[in-house]
């Protein structure tokens, strides 16, 4: 193969945008006839690479390395996984794990258990796609095979995304200023154009609407994840999404999961919210640091997940009459 140092330097900026923004970045021009990259570079001025920070030879390598890397978020854009297999460790006390589980795209499995438990600890393995290497023990094949280091490794594909209990941002940026550099990193083809399309779902989910401006410091704690839900399911390219308590964060939770299963993402979810773990196919039961039980949502607790709803809304509308400053002193009728 022909080193991109012998290539027409029109026909790589044209092939690789990325290239263009480099350069364009360090503020040089390519010239107008056409030359190798390779023979522009001999021709650049010392001090054009004295201010660049790098050597000839260097700059050579890190457009090499430019082009290999967004090559590859490419290919992991497109990227999709079928399956999820969790293998039992081990208890808190030692005892094994008698488990194998199978999750496919477009499952949601729910992680059930009292606090302390070792909810988090699951989802702290499967995020690490652990491989025996974790207090537990336990292991995660994808696809039915063990993950090579580069998935488990890489950070800028990670095949897991995790949204915990508490994220805040750090970044002085407005929303739609974040969400959009987040969109140019993942090559779409119109960023603005997604980065409205994921603020205008985060305003669905969350009952506390926020403009594109308002600096993402800024946003209560259900904006923020109403934020990061939209965004992993419209713009991640991570398959799998695990997700630590959403019932208290002021989000439409049955219309986040549905947002979240369209995309064939792989989900746990970890809860006590009775809406949440009835809405899985199925849910783990942590006890001691270990899962006791799988259940399989039935018919009936789905029938009864349309009534606890039913009650659900009618909470609701209390307390947003509370909000609004209104009495509550009729004789409430509950849903039958």
């Amino acid at each position: 193969m022909n080193s991109i140092a012998d290539m027409p330097l029109d026909a790589l900026l044209a092939a690789h945008p990325c290239v263009a923004d480099f350069i364009a970045a360090l503020g040089l021009r390519a010239p107008e006839q056409p030359l190798p990259l390779g023979g522009w570079l001999a021709l650049l001025a010392d001090e054009d690479l004295l201010d660049a920070g790098m050597e000839r030879g260097q700059m050579l390598a890190h457009i090499q390395r430019l082009i290999d890397e967004v090559q590859a978020m490419a290919a992991a854009a497109g990227r999709r996984v079928g399956s999820l297999t969790l293998i039992g460790g081990r208890d808190k006390s030692g005892a094994p794990e008698a488990v194998r589980l199978t999750v496919q795209a477009g499952e949601v499995l729910c992680v059930v258990g009292p606090t302390g438990c070792g909810k988090s600890r699951l989802l702290a393995d499967i995020e690490c796609l652990a491989q025996g290497d974790t207090p537990t023990g336990r292991r995660v094949l994808v696809d039915g095979q063990p993950p090579g280091d580069d998935q488990r490794d890489a950070l800028d594909r990670k095949l897991v995304a995790q949204l915990s209990q508490n994220m805040n941002f750090v970044v002085d940026l407005g929303v739609r200023e974040l969400v959009t550099m987040h969109a140019q990193c993942r090559m779409v083809v119109d960023p603005e154009a997604m980065a409205e399309q994921v603020i205008a779902c985060a305003n669905t989910l969350t009952g506390e609407q926020f403009s594109p401006e308002v600096p993402v410091t800024q946003l209560s704690g259900g904006q923020t994840r109403a934020l990061m839900i939209a965004d992993a399911a419209l713009l991640s390219a991570s398959p799998v999404v695990l997700i630590d308590e959403i019932e208290n964060a002021g989000v439409d939770r049955k219309r986040a999961l549905d947002l979240l299963i369209s995309g064939e993402k792989i989900v746990f979810i970890s809860t006590h919210d009775p809406l949440l773990a009835l809405r899985g196919h199925r849910r783990l039961v942590i006890r001691n640091g270990g899962i006791a039980r799988i259940i399989e949502t039935s018919a009936r607790e789905q029938r009864n997940l349309v009534r606890i709803e039913a009650l659900d809304a009618a909470v609701m509308a209390i307390r947003e009459r509370l909000r609004q400053g209104d009495l509550i002193e009729e004789d409430v009728q509950w849903p039958t």
